[in-house]
């Protein structure tokens, strides 16, 4: 292929030629003002002086023909593997490859898969990438083999058409379930909203359209309960929240019949559950040292509302004035332990002694209160072994161990139990306070005082004097108890030979009364990173411990548990797909999500054109469904539409690479300058009548 055109090689700059063009036009003009009869030749000849000094040159050009290239982008995205949509785009690629080969021109296949990170389908993305790595002048066409669904902007248009090969089916129908908004916070016990819809899209059934569905939702992995939601309008549920910490919940609807795909019929939500308040009810029986350490510590916290009585009268005071006009304020018996009782989540008897302010049948009251779920915490002192001991009240019946009456008043550094070392109350206390001295026990500071308890149901955490229980915890009915057979924790706050983790000691202690998830003894925790899902099992029991796991498709599978800590069993689990996974380990069940429980991929599934439609429009491209079978392939011209009935334009490009340049003078420049002077003096014979 050879190419010729025509040239300029200067032998003065441009500037200087148009400098010198426009003295020879001054000097015609002169001549054809003063009507001189030889100004034509002296005019043909300046031009040629002219010339002489552009050097025109022939260019010649050896070329070599490039092909075209056609792009092929074939969709592997999820919802284009839907209902034999993976053998349309296998069909398509393979005939369009086919019929490019018959009109010689190249083809580029590029694969789009899934995005990552829940982005969709990012066709356009994978569109843009391709065409950066191609010649724009050899692109004749664009292929999408798609259901046409992209999630991502739509990029630049190339100078070649874009066709859009639709798969899919004209049948095809989908039912999808729609979060619209749901709260990443809820106050526990207080009444949150969330709302869903219901939407069907493409053929859908006549039976089944515009029919009210029955949506099934779970919180926590509990048993679905059911709602009636009407298709194409906004549901709105109302829900309650009883755990603290991250609940999930989950949605489901039934699959019908000739649907795409389910994964779009189950949604997840993820709430995590904080309390607005927490109050406690914290009653002294007298002024003491450590009183304040209890005060200081509820006050220190910000989310707890602290109402403090002390009783300032010791017992053995008698001085006539009436039990009711003791206090600042008067004492509001029965307002605190009758009528509000249960707005408390958790009471504290610190060194408190029976002395008739509270009558008998108000303890029994604060016994229901603790059965039913509320929270109970004895601190004692000498009292706690005394016949005014509040355990010779109701409250006996509900504590996990008994006065013996006898008081030890003598330094002991207290220990944690076997069971101490697991529990999650306790458990890590020692780990800052190495032994002293080669002593077994913990690095903590002394105690001056112990009252021996003689233990009944629950645990003891912690012991103190040859052993003795110092520290119990029980479940007594739906609430909990705790017995602190000492007075003296406030030597640790004050540093007493060292000291402890008192203030961790005692919140973790008030915590667990008010169930704090992380603080259970028996629990089951499961997080998800990817698709890597993360479970710790606590418990008091020794192991083997194990967990099942159940998939989103129903499979379970056994994962043992190995224990990294005293009580504390872990695992890490490789999930095979993202979704909501349930575990379930002896009584315990908890579930979590592994990758996205939504994929955006599947929001919407059926065949859609319009997210190309910009693209399309711009290059003069066009749609065929493979539901019509693959379309021809013509050449057409650019700028003319590229599609029609059961064909699809390609435009060739006629692009081309250069191999050889030669330059040929078109005359010599001294033939150009004898030419031009040769018309001058033919010019000045003229006037000169020679």
């Amino acid at each position: 292929m050879n190419g010729t055109a025509l040239v300029f090689d200067p032998l003065l700059s441009w500037p200087v030629i148009a400098g010198l063009g426009a003295l020879a036009l001054a000097v015609t003009l002169l001549s054809v003002w003063r009507g001189l009869a030889g100004w034509p030749f002296r005019t043909l000849g300046l031009a040629l002086i002219l010339a002489a000094l552009a050097n025109p040159a022939l260019q010649s050009e050896e070329r070599q023909p490039l092909g075209d290239i056609a792009l092929v982008l074939r969709d592997e995205t999820g919802s284009n593997r839907l209902a034999g949509r993976a053998e349309q785009t296998d069909e398509a690629a393979a005939q369009i490859g086919a019929e490019l080969a018959r009109l010689g021109i190249e083809q580029r296949v590029v694969s789009v898969p899934d995005g990552a990170d829940n982005t969709g389908s990012t066709l356009n993305t994978a569109l843009a990438a391709a065409l950066a790595d191609l010649p724009h002048d050899r692109l004749a066409g664009v292929f999408v083999i798609s259901d046409g669904i992209a999630h991502d902007a739509v990029s630049a248009a190339p100078q070649a058409p874009v066709h859009l090969i639709e798969t899919g089916t004209p049948d095809d129908w989908d039912r999808r379930l729609i979060i619209r908004n749901a709260p990443a916070y809820a106050i526990l016990g207080e009444t949150l909203s969330l709302t869903i819809r219901i939407e069907d899209e493409g053929a859908v059934p006549e039976a089944l359209r515009d029919r009210p569905v029955q949506v099934g939702f779970a919180l926590n992995g509990d048993d679905l309960r059911y709602a009636t939601a009407p298709i194409g309008q906004d549901l709105t549920l109302d829900l309650t929240l009883d755990r603290g910490g991250l609940n999930v919940l989950r949605f489901q609807l039934p699959a019908e019949e000739g649907e795409l795909t389910d994964r779009n019929n189950a949604g997840v939500v993820q709430i995590n559950g904080i309390r607005d308040r927490l109050r406690v009810l914290l009653v002294s029986g007298e002024p003491h040292t450590g009183q304040r350490t209890w005060r200081n510590l509820l006050k220190s916290d910000p989310s707890v509302d602290l109402v403090h009585f002390t009783i300032l009268r010791p017992p053995d005071r008698q001085d006539g004035v009436p039990v009711n006009e003791l206090s600042l304020i008067a004492f509001p018996t029965r307002e605190l332990f009758v009528e509000k009782i249960n707005e408390f989540d958790l009471i504290i008897f610190d060194r408190y002694r029976r002395r008739g302010i509270l009558p008998p049948s108000y303890f029994d009251n604060i016994r229901r209160y603790v059965i039913e779920g509320g929270a109970l915490l004895v601190a004692g002192g000498p009292e706690l072994a005394s016949a005014e001991s509040i355990y010779h009240s109701a409250l006996g019946r509900i504590l996990p161990a008994e006065p013996t009456a006898r008081v030890f008043d003598q330094p002991f550094t207290p220990h944690l139990s076997e069971i101490g070392q697991r529990h999650p109350v306790t458990a890590g206390l020692d780990a800052d306070f190495p032994p002293r001295d080669g002593s077994a026990l913990p690095g903590w500071g002394r105690w001056l005082r112990q009252i021996e308890l003689t233990p009944g149901a629950g645990e003891v955490v912690m012991q103190g004097i040859g052993d003795r229980p110092l520290l119990v915890l029980d479940h007594a009915g739906e609430g909990r108890v705790a017995m602190l057979a000492s007075d003296q924790a406030w030597l640790w706050d004050r540093g007493f030979e060292g000291g402890g983790p008192q203030a961790e000691l005692l919140r973790r202690l008030a915590h667990w009364m008010m169930r704090e998830p992380d603080l259970e003894e028996e629990a089951l925790i499961a997080t998800g990173d990817g698709l890597t899902l993360s479970i710790t099992r606590r418990s008091l029991s020794d192991g083997p411990h194990a967990v099942t796991i159940t998939g989103p498709d129903d499979s379970s599978v056994e994962v043992p548990l190995t224990e990294t800590e005293p009580g504390r069993f872990t695992a890490a689990w490789q999930g095979a797909e993202p979704g909501l996974y349930r575990l379930r380990s002896d009584d315990l069940d908890t579930v979590a999500v592994l990758g996205t429980a939504n994929p955006r991929e599947y929001e919407r599934v059926v065949a859609d054109a319009a997210p190309l439609a910009p693209l399309m429009g711009a290059t003069r491209g066009g749609v065929a469904a493979m539901a019509g079978g693959v379309p021809a392939l013509r050449l057409v011209e650019s700028g003319r539409q590229a599609w029609g009935r059961g064909w699809l334009g390609v435009t060739p490009r006629g692009a081309y690479v250069t191999t050889d340049l030669r330059l040929s003078p078109l005359l010599p420049a001294w033939l150009w300058l004898v030419l031009g002077l040769g018309f001058v003096l033919v010019g000045w014979l003229r006037e000169g009548r020679r």
